[in-house]
């Protein structure tokens, strides 16, 4: 009974309550990013700026530019450079499509069939980085020449007339011609395609291929079930890494073409190098950025995918 009522000890005080520690290092990663904000805020957001600020401004070189926010410059440029507007989306389309066709048996050839090939096939892949764009762009001018094999083939095969026919040659002539532009596109840009492919299905676990073949898929219903939209995210990257360049694209269009088919970035070209228009130049820029941004953003949630290679 003595224990049972005899009264509890008293508590005692509780300790303070310690802080945690700093973490000295969680500014680190900030200040790993810094160099890239960086990097970013002089050489694309203040460019942007500077074009956006020229884009509404009036005057001539002599007299010197103003910012007058004069904004019938977007107007302006668009309705009478729509044609090369269209032209470059159209021709950029074109061979964004040959690439994925081209790439894509190329791309799965090398993730699933190469062996011990693959690294020599991914050499011979990157390869046209080796030279330079404007040489290699230089080369289909030979490739294409009137008399050359490739154009004799064509005729040989009635191809041209096919092309002559659809408007994209004129004759027996390749060079000059939107087949031309579009061919020197596709080359240019064919490894933007088939790289993004190549890293999307080598990651794909052969295993579902073989899990699809126990269930008695045929060989076509495991590609067009399993492997095509495993590979979709390859597909969107690669689509995005050669239309974007490609409908901006001046060089094919000046070497392999002719007047009738310049395209956006000649006429953005020839605004800021040659007749020095550069409110005009400036507004067609923003507005091949604009129609860029919005199909690409279309695309991204058409497609089903955000997760990009």
């Amino acid at each position: 009974m003595a224990t049972l009522t005899e009264a509890p000890p008293p508590l005692s005080p509780m300790a303070p309550e310690k802080k945690p520690p700093r973490r000295r290092g969680r500014f680190t990663p900030y200040w790993l990013l810094l160099p890239g904000i960086l990097w970013l805020l002089v050489f694309f957001a203040l460019p942007m700026i500077y074009q956006a600020s020229t884009s509404v401004q009036t005057g001539s070189l002599e007299e010197g530019y103003k910012v007058t926010w004069h904004f019938a410059t977007y107007w302006d440029a668009l309705s009478q450079y729509w044609p090369q507007f269209l032209r470059s989306i159209l021709y950029a389309g074109a061979a964004t499509i040959l690439c994925l066709v081209l790439g894509y048996p190329l791309a799965y050839l090398i993730a699933f069939r190469a062996g011990r090939w693959r690294n020599l096939i991914m050499i011979l892949v990157i390869a046209p980085f080796f030279t330079s764009f404007l040489i290699r762009t230089l080369a289909w001018k030979t490739i294409l020449a009137d008399s050359g094999p490739v154009v004799s083939a064509l005729n040989t095969l009635h191809v041209l007339d096919v092309t002559d026919w659809l408007g994209w040659t004129a004759g027996d002539r390749v060079l000059a011609t939107p087949l031309a532009v579009v061919c020197g596109l596709t080359y240019n840009f064919l490894p933007f395609m088939i790289l993004p492919l190549y890293t999307s299905l080598e990651r794909i676990d052969g295993r579902l291929h073989e899990a699809a073949g126990d269930l008695y898929a045929r060989p076509v219903t495991v590609f067009r079930k399993v492997t095509f939209p495993l590979s979709m995210p390859g597909v969107v990257s690669g689509t995005l890494l050669t239309f974007i360049p490609a409908a901006g694209d001046y060089v094919n269009a000046d070497l392999l073409g002719s007047t009738d088919t310049r395209m956006v970035g000649n006429v953005i070209q020839t605004q800021f190098l040659r007749i020095l228009d550069y409110p005009t130049a400036a507004a067609l820029s923003f507005i091949l950025m604009a129609a860029i941004l919005f199909m690409v953003t279309l695309y991204i949630r058409k497609s089903g995918t955000e997760d990009l290679v």
